[in-house]
């Protein structure tokens, strides 16, 4: 689209160097703290939701599900990789799109991206204050709500604190998460707790045999959504691109082994966790399932209880962290740019501490509004980050394809191996995905939800008459066509 077209739809304004030099981050991320992220951001998949697969569809309708949803991951996270370092800005998926799609579909994207990692934030806050509350309730009772806000308080401070704390914390606790996982699958298969046959859905008549598929190839339709929470957020990467040393170098390398440790991880997880105790029914009707399995090894007690509850606890937190982290930069990137208000994106040692307050502010909101009106609280707020994440890959995956064509000398340090069409098998189960979860019962308030804040940020793009920054990396590179 040209200038003048883009004039149509939106204003320019030429600002002060003192405009920018406020709002400024700081480089210093590697590709080891970039797995960090990567892998941190989605390893609480691991600990909780995935299991509810196992009663949409059986644990083989879940697990071909997992393998749809990982190529489809793999077909995106390769085109990331590529669009990370062709368009290096915090702005991430939002960059993308706006230089494929011009400034409302950018500014959408952007939207999803904040809705997905607000909203995935929430759901983690409101599992780890169901692990810890038992534990804190022991030695002095606390509201679940002043759980929440401690949690909230405790994470969003080492975020303000800056990125160099941010990445070590969040890289630190990757490696004991993955370190509790590794305990859990050690001892399955050491103690021969595992049981393969108990993968099989355990039929209600005696008399019948167990099944591969129990509610039919619609079971493997039905589990797409929970097969999603295994690599929900891995995109999370590209919003560090301002912050990353040797982008070309470092981001592909980040992006490719933080998801093909979460591929290994899932396995490991989906195998293991299904074939304990009462086996795959049990097992997804836990809300703790990995809580099920170290109990069927170490047994129950109160010591075993609180070191389970601890355990999975600093792997949600990891998540949080991360999440935290990535929603302070997109919010901080589409205010830079003057598509929501500019005072947001003010940074304070080179950390957009106000956009990370703000984020937080919303999704604490969010939860109790949540809690007051569901019984189904992290179902409710995990349904909404899914199926906005589900947009933002489509539109992600789009832009792709159409940059590929329409900005064919934008330089690409880096090019995806599996080019268009990857993208475009990555998009198909993007849209596979999207009406999976469309037609799931429990996530209509869900898609009520996400619709909402959509419409309310499409009614602000149109009625807020906010001019757009020129000189905003994002909106720069895009007008140089």
């Amino acid at each position: 689209m040209s200038r003048k077209k883009l004039q149509s739809i939106v204003n320019y304004e030429i600002v002060s160097e003192n405009y920018l030099r406020r709002r400024q981050l700081k480089v210093g991320v590697g590709s080891l703290f970039l797995w960090g992220l990567g892998v941190g951001a989605v390893i609480s998949g691991d600990f909780y939701g995935w299991n509810y697969g196992l009663i949409a569809g059986g644990f083989w309708g879940l697990a071909i599900a997992t393998f749809l949803m990982a190529i489809m991951y793999i077909c995106m996270v390769y085109s990331l990789a590529e669009l990370s370092v062709a368009l290096p800005h915090a702005g991430g998926f939002y960059s993308f799109t706006r230089n494929a799609f011009g400034p409302f579909w950018g500014y959408i994207c952007g939207v999803a991206v904040t809705i997905e990692y607000v909203f995935a934030t929430a759901a983690i806050i409101y599992s780890m204050s169901n692990y810890l509350k038992p534990l804190i309730d022991h030695f002095f009772p606390l509201p679940s709500y002043l759980i929440w806000l401690i949690l909230y308080a405790i994470f969003v401070r080492i975020c303000i604190q800056g990125m160099e704390l941010s990445l070590y914390v969040s890289f630190w606790l990757t490696l004991v998460a993955i370190m509790v996982l590794g305990i859990f699958y050690v001892s399955m298969l050491a103690a021969g707790v595992f049981k393969p046959e108990l993968l099989f859905n355990v039929p209600a008549d005696p008399g019948q045999s167990a099944t591969w598929l129990p509610k039919g190839w619609l079971g493997v339709f039905a589990a797409i959504p929970y097969a999603i929470w295994f690599y929900l957020a891995i995109e999370v990467l590209p919003v560090a691109s301002e912050e990353t040393q040797d982008v070309p170098k470092n981001m592909p390398t980040g992006l490719i082994t933080a998801m093909f440790t979460l591929v290994v991880l899932s396995i490991l997880t989906l195998v293991l966790n299904s074939g304990i105790g009462d086996g795959a029914v049990a097992i997804g009707q836990s809300s703790v399932p990995l809580s099920e399995g170290l109990e069927a090894y170490f047994g129950k007690g109160a010591t075993n209880n609180t070191i389970t509850a601890i355990a999975l606890s600093l792997g949600l937190g990891v998540s949080l962290l991360t999440l935290i982290y990535s929603y302070g930069r997109i919010l901080f990137a589409l205010s830079r740019t003057g598509y929501i208000p500019r005072w947001i994106s003010v940074t304070k040692n080179n950390t957009p501490y106000r956009a990370l307050i703000l984020g937080t502010v919303i999704g604490f909101v969010c939860v109790i509004l949540v809690d007051a009106g569901s019984d189904a609280v992290d179902a409710v707020i995990l349904n909404m980050s899914v199926l906005a994440a589900l947009i933002s890959y489509i539109l992600v995956m789009l832009s792709y394809i159409k940059l590929k064509f329409s900005r064919a000398e934008l330089k690409r340090p880096y090019e995806s191996p599996l080019g268009i069409p990857g993208a475009l098998i990555g998009t198909t189960l993007a849209i596979f995905a999207l009406i999976a979860c469309l037609s799931v019962p429990t996530y209509q308030v869900g898609i009520w939800g996400v619709i909402t804040v959509i419409i309310l940020a499409t009614l602000y793009f149109f009625f807020s008459r906010n001019r757009l920054v020129a000189q905003a990396p994002e909106e720069a590179a895009a007008l140089k066509k």
